[in-house]
């Protein structure tokens, strides 16, 4: 018993290495730039520019997570439906987004859909307007839709092993006894898969809140989000570093907290499914 109890320790160490090194000791840091400076959080919280930058990252992250979620969930069943070889070749290809960094992405979608990028180019041969194309993407749709490129990967990756793994002859039985596919897909495949369709939903939506990239490259400090209040508390002149550390732990606690909702989420309803 102790040496299998002293395996478990030897085991454990590497990982609870990493997460003092890179965790804790990080966020200790942090919270002592916060606490030490002059009411750090109340100066914070008592900014209109605070309240408004976090509506402003609210209605980013509902708007690039729906989105996300509805295209994601929607190509990952189409993939569940074909041959393995070929959903094993469309889910690399897919996935190829994540391995881009958010100023490459940013870069990309101005290339594509900035005044002068080739489909802006297509569109007003067409008849639209360069400049309001071209402005859309500036904008916070704009980088909800840009922020949807690396969002939908994330999303098919954590639905597709639900949806490959899902019995399709549920769904066959029901269309047998005269059931639409859109009534059987919401009645019988939705409940099943709807616990990790929400955490997938939440973590996406956590990595948007609180990624400052792609909206940095793209808008700039035009649009008011919190990560780029973050960046402008660092990197403009006179720099309020105890504010910008007090902002970091309440960006860090917001997003633990949308990936804590959403994990509760799915193991309640997991729960309650297992025992009806």
């Amino acid at each position: 018993m102790a040496v299998h109890r002293g395996l478990l320790v030897v085991l454990a160490g590497p990982g609870a290495l990493v997460f003092l090194l890179f965790l804790l000791l990080p966020l200790g840091s942090i919270a002592l730039d916060a606490l030490g400076g002059e009411d750090a959080f109340a100066r914070v919280l008592a900014s209109q520019r605070f309240w408004d930058g976090l509506v402003g990252s609210l209605k980013l992250t509902l708007t690039a997570a729906s989105l996300s979620t509805v295209v994601g969930f929607c190509v990952a069943l189409h993939l569940s439906r074909l041959n393995e070889r070929l959903r094993t070749a469309l889910a690399f290809v897919i996935a190829l987004p994540l391995t881009f960094s958010g100023m490459i992405v940013a870069y990309g979608f101005i290339l594509a859909y900035g005044r002068a990028g080739f489909v802006t180019q297509l569109l007003a041969l067409a008849g639209w307007e360069a400049a309001e194309v071209a402005g859309f993407l500036f904008s916070p749709y704009g980088l909800a839709f840009a922020s949807s490129y690396y969002l939908i990967p994330r999303i098919v990756m954590l639905m597709l092993p639900v949806l490959v793994n899902f019995d399709v002859r549920q769904i066959q039985a029901a269309e047998s006894l005269g059931a639409p596919r859109l009534r059987a897909l919401a009645d019988i495949l939705l409940p099943q898969i709807l616990p990790t369709l929400a955490a997938a939903f939440c973590l996406v939506a956590a990595v948007v809140f609180g990624a400052y990239g792609t909206a940095l490259a793209l808008v700039g400090t035009q649009v008011n989000i919190l990560p780029l209040q973050l960046y402008s508390l660092i990197a403009e002149t006179g720099s309020d570093f105890p504010a910008a550390a007090a902002l970091a732990l309440i960006l860090t606690g917001i997003c633990s907290g949308i990936i804590a909702f959403g994990e509760i989420a799915a193991a309640r309803s997991e729960k309650r499914d297992a025992h009806p």
